[in-house]
């Protein structure tokens, strides 16, 4: 912005400087008109999976759908349905009245038949090449408790009331037309960007009384934060499960790709495996650079206390193993179903679109959930696979679309 308003000066002078010299000498030429700056550019549109491409995929019968992975994608589809039946699909996909006959067939479907069920309410659609990439995700446990104790005195932070959307002052009109961003005001009244990694971690937020938990281990809640949701076990056994309430604001960074861009991670001497356990490995070895290297990622949590049987995706409804999986709401409608045809056979099934994550953009992005416990923290950690991707969209949707 700071370069659009020294250009809009500079122009300014001169129509000045022209405007002086006219006056002084009359040798403006007859019919000249006065330059007028280009009028504002139409802000682009949003990212959608409309701009992106929609077409038709094969059929649903032609797709290895397991009697068990049906199953256990129709009882998500289930409970994603009221949902999907009161929320805007911004993807420019459907619309929430489509999904309405689908959802009352599904209410009274026999799991045992869901193949069936899939095949007889939906189409399959291509979002632009459908070429796909996955990574994995899971529910941390980490080592935590309610109250502060010498062992657990790393914060775990509500949302502050300070934490608002506004326009800064400087910002141009023709750049308000998106939601404006997260910051606070100071003490002047000037909107400014919320805290940071760096000042939450030096008592920016301290005597607030907005502590609902505490941790153990900066290196574990770093990636608790990284995941938006994870158990907190106490000495007793006790448990606390926390999941996403809000956000500072501040851009995500991937530690691993900086790690990746410096040398550090890798299959050469000296260098860590490339996956969420060799990262870990590098932050525990060299603790002051691992505490630096966190910091390069402003970006820091909040979380709310959740009671029940899961953590809760972006739809508020509990995320399953090998069931659920995040997604650009740009791309994929919240709730629907989507198969994923891959080179990894863990990941290769029917998934349920039930979540959105900071780092899962654009078409055929996928995080798939694996629950909580070690074999899920081993197999999320390591999860990268590529393939493609067709999402199952009510029956007449690509034809509504597209005209053919």
């Amino acid at each position: 912005m700071g370069g659009k308003r020294w250009r809009t000066g500079q122009f300014a002078a001169a129509l000045a400087v022209m405007a002086l010299l006219g006056s002084c000498t009359g040798l403006v030429p007859p019919g000249t008109s006065t330059p007028r700056p280009s009028p504002t550019p139409t802000p682009a549109p949003p990212p959608s999976a409309l701009l992106a491409g929609v077409r038709h995929g094969p059929s649903i019968g032609s797709l290895d759908i397991a009697p068990n992975d049906a199953g256990a994608a129709l009882a998500g589809f289930v409970e994603s349905c009221p949902a999907l039946l009161r929320r805007d699909d911004v993807s420019g996909l459907t619309r929430a009245r489509d999904w309405d006959a689908a959802c009352r067939a599904a209410a009274t479907w026999p799991y045992g038949e869901a193949k069936a069920f899939f095949g007889t309410w939906f189409e399959t659609a291509v979002v632009g090449d459908g070429s796909s990439f996955a990574t994995g995700y899971y529910e941390p446990e980490i080592a935590g408790q309610r109250t502060r104790s010498p062992a657990f005195d790393l914060p775990v932070y509500g949302v502050p009331d300070d934490l608002v959307r506004a326009w800064p002052a400087d910002t141009p009109p023709d750049e308000r037309e998106g939601r404006p961003p997260l910051g606070r005001f100071d003490a002047e009244g000037k909107f400014v960007p919320y805290y940071d990694r760096a000042q939450i971690e030096d008592g920016a937020l301290v005597g607030r009384g907005l502590e609902i938990a505490w941790a153990a281990d900066p290196v574990e809640f770093f990636f608790l934060q990284v995941q938006g949701s994870g158990l907190l076990r106490g000495p007793d056994g006790s448990t606390m499960r926390i999941g996403y309430a809000g956000q500072n604001g501040r851009e995500y960074v991937s530690i691993g790709r900086v790690m990746r861009e410096r040398g550090l991670l890798g299959d050469g001497p000296g260098q860590y495996a490339s996956t969420m356990q060799g990262i870990m490995q590098y932050l525990r070895e060299h603790p002051e650079e691992g505490r630096a290297l966190m910091r390069e990622n402003p970006s820091w949590v909040f979380f709310r206390e959740i009671v029940g049987d899961g953590p809760l995706g972006a739809l508020g409804v509990p995320v399953r193993r090998q069931s659920s999986v995040a997604a650009d709401p740009n791309y994929v409608p919240l709730g629907a179903p989507v198969w994923l045809d891959m080179d990894n056979a863990d990941v290769t099934g029917l998934w349920i679109a039930q979540d959105t994550g900071g780092a899962i953009k654009g078409a055929n992005r996928f995080d798939t959930f694996w629950g909580n416990g070690e074999d899920a923290r081993r197999i999320a950690g390591g999860m990268s696979a590529h393939g493609r991707a067709l999402l199952l969209l009510p029956k007449g949707t690509v034809y509504r679309l597209t005209g053919r």
